[in-house]
């Protein structure tokens, strides 16, 4: 195997050589404090360039190198960091951002030399790295985020980091991704994702479920899907389907899936283990009671009962006895410690209910602060990520390790991810579904993993967002514009475009020095993009455009039909009313587009040669019309009126072709992504952009609105359970490249 050598105190460090080496694997990385610059060891050559080490792993990886199309990005590398005027940096910046306008990468369609040699350049430059921040170029802002966010990189900057400061690891948890996790070794982590099996995944659990496989993939661990079925009253076998389903959706694989259940046995014998140590005892005070001492620091009456006392009541709660369902197993902790989680918590409580996967064969099942623990020293949990809502049970969960002598576990804390005017309560999602309020747990208004992909939102947008929030510990209420616009900048260079035109009050216009007949013209999809492919366009002397357009036209003004040229008003046609009914205009190709101040989206009248498709356009407000609810409220009181509006349009035949969950742009309206046939009408989604505008809330400021008195316009019964397909199956392809279109010879229909 070859070997690239390097100091870490290397100034300027060889960011492109070392992320090469660790995305192509053809060279393992060593940190030598010794070495006076870089080295690569390759079938017994040693290199000691960076430009001539990206090369060789190139070529060992078999990636594109083609000089006539990276020579010119490799010496940007060179120069780049060597630029001292703002300026001129800038000016450099801009230009890149513009060539990755329509681009993924660099050259071609796949990560190139060119891409790691220029990325390492901009990588160890502060003053360049600095500028780009100011997010002033998107695209290449994008470009750069991506190859940094890829695990490859990831890997080489953790080792970076530890080789700078190797103590920092033991001693603190991360503050950042480069310092990685905790004690941990490569080949060694495992982490795990552990979902209760009743209910959808939501957004929240996308950030987890992401983080645990970043780790595991990082340290070239294992990632365990674990099912904490530990309650027969909510959970049953079909959300573990669903949830599956969703946890593919979101590109997320464990190497392992298994159950709490599988446990139940040991589980019960540790919980006996506890009682004959005089660690846990039985209890039949009430619940409120409970509630109350524990508050207080009062002890129970059972506190000191005898060990046999104890093992006879948890005997007859394992029997579902009368007297046994009267009775919980606590652990015996503290009366009166600071921190209320550790006053002798519940561990094990009776339900009689059948459990979905071992039926009527136990009638005591532990806790999730029992089980959890106990569950993630058993099955090899290197490092439990968990929100930091949990963290004053952190030392609770370490008891239980302790008192049974059981394996450390290492707790690593993130924040739990919240978003204005949006629930995250299982319970609360399951109230909007009782009561017919939304279709189903996939209906876009709803913040399920289903839902927002069901809204438009990608994989890609949700796993960058995910990995750009990091290891914040801070509690927050974040704004849905920062995902959304991060998901505009992925599908709009791969969104095809259409028209639609509003069909309410639709205005015919008669052109003068149109064609006799229809003509056909086939237009790029994307103007910007030749690989999406093309689309009909028909042009005739009598077109359809918007009332809302009509109105603002002028007498004798001149203005731009879109993919056509200019055109003069001539002639409007008013009712009573004030509304425009027929527009004349004289077309005037000769115009020129650039002067005028109106460009225009139409459509041909529909004919039987040439008809128009009827679409429904779906926009959607928030569900609750507060940004947070506290605990103290109800959502019934704050449900919104009305959250979703439809709208009826004509749209060119070229939709008839799009397959469900496409995602593709009506110009001049914003992107949408299909969601299938209703009733023979095409129904599509509008994409939130990011813009302010497109996500305030379309209610009124927050009042107290009765539940009788909301509604949802044609919102189906409600759905409590149901399968469902996987939500848009096929990615779009985002590794078009931009060319120049050419449109063809116009032919007589």
């Amino acid at each position: 195997m070859a070997t690239l050598t390097v100091s870490s105190k290397q100034t300027p460090f060889p960011y492109a050589a070392v992320a090469i080496a660790s995305y192509t694997e053809k060279a393992d990385l060593i940190f030598d404090e010794t070495a006076t610059g870089i080295t690569l060891k390759l079938d017994g050559a040693t290199i000691t360039a960076e430009e001539e080490i990206v090369h060789a792993l190139a070529k060992a990886h078999g990636l594109s190198d083609d000089s006539s199309k990276s020579a010119a990005f490799f010496a940007l590398a060179k120069s780049l960091p060597a630029i001292t005027a703002v300026p001129d940096i800038v000016a450099a910046l801009d230009s890149l951002d513009d060539h990755l306008t329509y681009r993924t990468f660099l050259v071609g369609h796949e990560i190139t030399a060119a891409d790691w040699m220029l990325w390492g350049a901009m990588k160890g430059s502060s003053r360049v790295a600095g500028l780009l921040k100011n997010n002033n170029q998107p695209h290449l802002l994008r470009w750069f985020s991506h190859l940094e966010s890829l695990d490859c990189v990831q890997t080489a900057l953790t080792s970076l980091t530890t080789a700078k400061a190797s103590k920092a690891r033991s001693t603190k948890t991360a503050a950042g991704f480069a310092l990685g996790l905790v004690n941990a070794e490569d080949g060694k982590v495992v982490t795990r994702f552990p979902p209760e099996p009743s209910g959808y995944l939501h957004i929240g659990h996308a950030k987890a479920a992401m983080l645990n496989q970043y780790f595991a993939k990082m340290y070239h661990g294992k990632l365990i899907i674990r099912f904490d079925d530990t309650n027969p009253s909510k959970e049953r076998t079909e959300f573990e389907d669903t949830i599956l389903e969703d946890l593919k959706l979101l590109d997320v694989h464990g190497d392992v899936v298994t159950h709490t259940s599988d446990h139940f046995q040991t589980l019960y014998d540790l919980a006996v283990k506890l009682i004959q140590a005089g660690k846990a005892y039985t209890d039949d005070t009430e619940q409120a009671q409970m509630r109350i001492e524990r508050g207080e620091g009062t002890a129970s009456a059972h506190r000191d009962d005898s060990v046999e006392a104890n093992l006879q009541h948890f005997d007859a709660m394992t029997k579902g006895t009368t007297e046994g369902l009267r009775w919980c197993l606590r652990a015996k902790v503290s009366i009166d410690n600071p921190n209320k989680a550790m006053r002798d918590p519940v561990i094990y409580r009776c339900n009689v209910l059948p459990h979905h996967r071992t039926g009527d064969k136990w009638k005591v099942y532990p806790t999730y602060d029992f089980a959890c623990p106990v569950v993630d020293s058993i099955e090899g949990v290197t490092h439990a990520l968990r929100t930091n809502e949990y963290r004053d049970r952190n030392p609770q969960y370490q008891w239980m390790i302790d008192a049974l002598s059981l394996r450390k576990v290492n707790i690593w804390d993130f924040s739990r991810l919240n978003f204005i005017y949006t629930l995250l309560s299982k319970r609360k999602l399951h109230w909007f579904v009782d009561q017919g309020l939304v279709r189903g747990w996939d209906d876009p208004r709803f913040p399920t993993v289903r839902g927002i992909r069901r809204r438009g939102m990608t994989v890609e947008a949700l796993s960058q967002f995910m990995l750009a929030q990091g290891p914040s510990q801070a509690v927050v209420s974040l704004e849905w514009d920062s995902i959304w616009a991060m998901n505009k900048k992925i599908i709009d260079p791969i969104a095809p475009r259409h028209w639609a035109v509003v069909t309410e009050k639709l205005v015919p216009v008669t052109i003068t020095g149109g064609p006799a007949s229809p003509e056909v013209k086939s237009l790029p999809k994307h103007k910007k993009n030749a690989d999406i492919g093309e689309k009909k366009t028909v042009y005739t002397s009598a077109i359809l455009v918007e009332q809302e357009d009509a109105l603002s036209f002028e007498d004798q003004e001149e203005l731009t039909l879109m993919d056509w040229g200019n055109a003069i008003v001539r002639s409007k046609t008013t009712n009573a009313a004030g509304d425009i009914t027929a527009i004349e205009m004289e077309l005037h190709l000769e115009g020129d587009f650039r002067k005028t101040k109106k460009k225009i989206t139409w459509l041909a009248q529909s004919t039987a040669a040439h008809p128009l498709t009827p679409v429904v356009l779906l926009d959607y407000d928030y569900l609750i019309t507060k940004k947070k609810l506290e605990e103290s409220d109800s959502v019934a009181d704050f449900v919104t009126p009305v959250t979703e509006f439809r709208e009826a349009a004509l749209a060119d035949a070229n939709v008839a072709d799009l397959r469900k969950g496409d995602i593709m742009q009506f110009e001049r309206k914003g992107y949408f992504v299909f969601d299938g046939v209703v009733e023979g009408q095409l129904e599509f989604i509008k994409i939130p952009d990011g813009r302010a505008a497109s996500l305030a809330s379309k209610a009124a400021a927050p009042v107290a609105v009765p539940a009788s008195q909301a509604k949802v316009e044609a919102a189906a019964p409600a759905t409590t359970m149901y399968k469902v397909d996987p939500v848009y199956g096929d990615e779009v392809n985002a590794d078009g490249g931009t060319t120049m279109y050419k449109v063809d010879n116009v032919y007589k229909a």
